[in-house]
């Protein structure tokens, strides 16, 4: 290349360092980079931005997999990717987001540091109904495109504070995602990388083969059950290990501890999965004879008759091919109930969590950090993350980091994955974001309006 054309270009090219205020406002830092948030420095518009600086020199396969799926999805519950910076004096790249100020792990963590505190404050139910439709309808777009998210956990379910787009969800972190239009490889034949157990759906354990996108239904099921109990549902002492086995003895008991031991009969096909001989010699059906899912609900004073239980069933069916859909999902009648579902999941109230505070750089996000072993006590609390300054040092079952998110699409995590052309594009932001037949709510709502969160109801 010519050298003068070379340095034209160096010199045109739009530096992220001379664009955006950053400097001390670092609110994230994960295994595959940091988070900053970010201001115009023209002041051209008075937005927050996020910026995320994928670690290493160049751009790793994942990374590329992600920038090329956030290129092409556009719906109002997916994170939006603005742009992206090549710095080739250090090799850096830059990915700009719009910034979110909270995320479910954060949220979820303060309603369980009101329960330790002895001032239980639940999140309330119409809160819960509009996340879970937002995460619903965001899933939706995704598996309507061809793609699975496959990493579906509460650090990546992003929720935008004070703004345009107040109370809005953002489902985050496309760096596992991909496209199952054609053969997918499994997690276990890709190289060892770090992945939540929490949060993986039971076949997966069990060695699929051909998993689909009933994988991403779990996972919403999973932080269903969370956001109605401000507990993670499936934890276990390890949550994060390096492996390529997908086994998991430690998670597999967890489920059936909450689930029961799946009859024949409610799962026909589980004889076929790799692992059955495993599961077969390590697990006695009768040690779970005593555990239901009803049961572990009813401890959480939700009703089994109630919609919400229903809906919840739906969603953690062992089986894959009887779990429920996302589309069918949206449907259900829960969402049909009052209170209807909200645009502004804060329904126009005051929004009582705190904001993200800001980390040195040589500090680490998460104390009690990824790729330890979790507390053997389940209701010991790990060190609370530093953003968080609403929660004491216990409270109930510790959750997964949320290292990798901050206010972002999170990074470009290990995992396979690649964009398609032709994806269905979201014309309205507010078209699929209620149940059909009805209006949404949007601002305040009841005697609620302008208040502080109130404790729920699920009865």
């Amino acid at each position: 290349m010519d050298y003068d054309f070379k340095a034209k270009l160096a010199a045109e090219r739009e530096r992220v360092e001379d664009l955006f205020e950053y400097e001390g406002c670092k609110v994230g830092r994960g295994t595959y980079g940091h988070v900053y948030k970010a201001r115009r420095k023209d002041g051209k518009d008075e937005k927050e931005y996020a910026l995320k600086q994928i670690e290493g020199t160049g751009i790793s396969m994942s990374a590329c997999r992600e920038i090329a799926l956030l290129r092409e999805l556009k719906h109002p519950n997916v994170i939006a990717l603005q742009k992206v910076f090549l710095s080739h004096s250090d090799r850096k790249v830059w990915l700009l987001f719009d910034y979110a100020e909270h995320d479910l792990w954060h949220i979820i963590k303060f309603h369980r540091a009101s329960k330790a505190n002895k001032k239980p404050m639940q999140l309330p139910r119409s809160m819960v109904k509009s996340l879970l439709y937002q995460i619903l309808d965001g899933i939706h777009y995704l598996h309507a495109n061809w793609v699975l998210h496959r990493d579906l956990k509460p650090a990546n379910i992003l929720v935008m504070g004070e703004g345009p787009e107040r109370g809005r969800v953002k489902i985050a972190d496309m760096g596992f995602a991909r496209l199952f239009n054609s053969p997918l490889k499994p997690l276990a034949d890709l190289d060892p990388v770090v992945v939540t157990f929490w949060y993986r759906a039971p076949e997966l354990l069990l060695g699929a083969r051909h998993y689909t996108k009933a994988i991403d239904i779990w996972a919403i099921g999973c932080i269903f059950a969370e956001l109605l109990t401000s507990e993670p549902i499936f934890h276990c002492r390890q949550e994060d290990i390096k492996t390529s086995n997908p086994f998991h003895h430690d998670q597999l008991d967890r489920i059936f501890s909450v689930m029961g031991f799946p009859a024949d009969k409610d799962w026909e096909d589980i004889r076929k999965m790799p692992e059955y001989p495993t599961l077969q010699k390590d697990f006695r059906r009768t040690t779970y004879a005593n555990s239901s899912l009803i049961k572990y609900m009813e401890k959480h004073k939700v009703k089994p008759d109630s919609k919400v239980f229903l809906l919840l069933q739906k969603l953690l069916t062992m089986d894959p091919t009887k779990r429920i859909t996302s589309e069918q999902a949206l449907q259900d009648p829960y969402f049909q109930e009052d209170p209807l579902p909200t645009l502004d999941v804060f329904a126009g109230c005051q929004i009582p969590y705190p904001k993200r505070e800001f980390l040195n750089e040589d500090e680490p996000e998460e104390k009690g950090d990824k790729n330890q072993p979790q507390q053997q006590n389940p209701h010991q609390q790990p060190a609370a993350p530093a953003q968080q300054t609403a929660a004491p040092p216990q409270a109930p079952p510790p959750q997964q980091s949320s290292a990798q998110t901050n206010g972002t699409a999170g990074g470009a995590t290990a995992g396979g994955g690649g964009a398609g052309a032709g994806l269905q594009h979201s014309q309205d932001p507010g078209l699929n974001q209620v149940p059909p037949n009805k209006k949404p709510r949007i601002g305040p709502s009841g005697a609620n309006s302008g208040g502080p969160v109130m404790p729920s109801d699920y009865q």
